[in-house]
């Protein structure tokens, strides 16, 4: 029975629009991800872990973000390793673990416990991507994870006199199998096993079955779940990105890497260089580093690329949108004078750019006024890219430019930079010194500072 005092009371009090929570942040933020999913949808790419990273108190999110992927279109195919379970299983039976190499000896005993361990794991898996409760992110989820004989293994028989028994290699894989799954809208989830046309059964490595599938099926992307937020110089700063030469070198000298790492960049390099897009190496042990990594631009690892992901280039008629996206907040606050759309499409061959993952990062230009001199002008570089040099880069190459044209002397006019153009060779000049043409057009309210430099 409702009591008299509730009947008295009125409705709740709304709040003031200005109590209400800000969805800015998450509007830009939803905006922001829109082309990554433009560009991913329909992609195919391959997850592999080990089983560290599905023991860990993170695998309910990895699944949640797994399937968020297969959400908004993206072919995946996952694979999964299992060698703490293996080494735990063998310790419960009694058995030694023995390895020669990167290859564990597996005889008919520790066979047992693979398939045992193997098994388990990707029952687990199966049941974490199936999850479909009403207050988590896979609510309303009809997506389907399917398995089966793509891989077609062999053994790797004796090493160094080492008879490794059922420790096998990728002998074959089934790509048209797996993209008739992924066609369907299914994850393909393989395991760290395979068998042979014989029937018998070999335990594989994860990260060779990895760099197998994603070879074969010439994944857009490949992305190594590791011990390690990626891969890291000697002092233990990660290194953002890696062209596969680079790649080498780190292996051949990285003895500080972690031991994921050391068993996963010898296959990142083969597979990119035999065709798989981009392979990624990001940690496991930290929430969301999946999403963060694919839908932001500066990511949370490491990634590897055939070439460098940075391009430095004359601009084009259709980098003109990148361009006004780059220099319009530097023109609102006043660092850089305007300029019309249709001002850049007239002057766009002026214009040298850094490209950086497909995404105009800096420009420069360079306008010449006779009798040997030219002006660099709208020299901008992205803020989250200052700290990497591009623009020095871009000035070296306006210099180099402005070279190959005949100029002997390089001036500058700017409000905020003088000291930066200072440390880089230029000298204050007065307005005397531009030429008579640049006089003209002088803006005296800008007060600009005249800085030049003798090629």
């Amino acid at each position: 029975m409702t009591s008299p005092a509730k009947l008295q009371e009125g409705p709740a009090p709304r709040r003031e629009m200005s109590e209400q929570p800000s969805s800015a942040p998450f509007v830009t933020w939803f905006r922001s991800v829109a082309p990554y999913v433009n560009l991913f949808r329909g992609k195919t790419f391959l997850i592999a872990f080990g089983g560290k990273a599905i023991a860990g108190q993170l695998a309910r999110t990895l699944a949640y973000d797994v399937n968020l992927l297969a959400a908004l279109g993206v072919r995946l195919v996952l694979v999964h390793g299992a060698r703490p379970q293996i080494e735990k299983l063998l310790r419960q039976r009694g058995l030694a673990s023995v390895y020669h190499g990167n290859y564990r000896v597996t005889d008919a005993q520790a066979i047992g416990c693979v398939i045992d361990a193997v098994g388990r794991i990707y029952v687990e898996i199966e049941a974490l991507l199936s999850q479909g409760l009403a207050d988590t992110p896979m609510a309303n989820s009809t997506i389907r994870v399917v398995g089966g004989n793509f891989i077609t293994a062999r053994p790797v028989g004796v090493v160094d006199g080492v008879d490794l028994q059922y420790s096998g290699q990728v002998r074959k894989i089934d790509a048209e199998g797996i993209r008739a799954q992924l066609g369907l809208g299914n994850i393909v989830l393989l395991s760290c096993i395979g068998s042979s046309p014989t029937g018998e059964i070999f335990n594989l490595a994860m990260e060779e079955v990895a760099e197998a599938v994603a070879t074969s099926l010439l994944a857009d992307k490949l992305i190594f779940l590791t011990d390690s937020p990626g891969a890291t110089d000697i002092d233990g700063a990660l290194l953002d990105e890696l062209t596969v030469e680079a790649a080498e070198r780190l292996i051949s000298l990285g003895d500080w890497l972690s031991a994921d790492l050391r068993r996963y960049l010898p296959c990142a390099v083969r597979s990119s260089r035999a065709g798989v897009g981009r392979v990624h190496l990001i940690g496991y042990d930290e929430d969301g580093t999946l999403l963060r990594e694919l839908f932001t631009h500066d990511g949370v690892g490491t990634v590897i690329t055939r070439e460098s992901l940075e391009q430095l280039r004359d601009a084009r008629a259709d980098d003109i949108g990148g361009l006004v996206a780059l220099i319009e907040p530097l023109e609102e606050d006043g660092t850089l004078v305007r300029r019309s759309r249709e001002m850049l499409e007239r002057e766009i061959t002026r214009f040298s750019i850094v490209e950086h993952d497909g995404i105009i990062v800096g420009c420069a230009a360079l306008y010449p006024y006779g009798e040997g001199q030219a002006e660099l002008a709208c020299l901008a570089v992205h803020p989250h890219y200052r700290r990497w040099g591009y623009g020095a880069l871009l000035m070296k190459r306006i210099e180099a430019r402005a070279r190959a044209s005949g100029v002997t002397r390089l001036f500058v006019l700017t409000t905020v930079t003088a000291h930066w153009f200072k440390e880089r060779g230029f000298t204050a000049r007065q307005i005397d010194d531009l030429p008579a043409e640049r006089r003209l057009v002088y803006n005296l309210q800008r007060r600009s500072s005249v800085l030049m430099k003798e090629l």
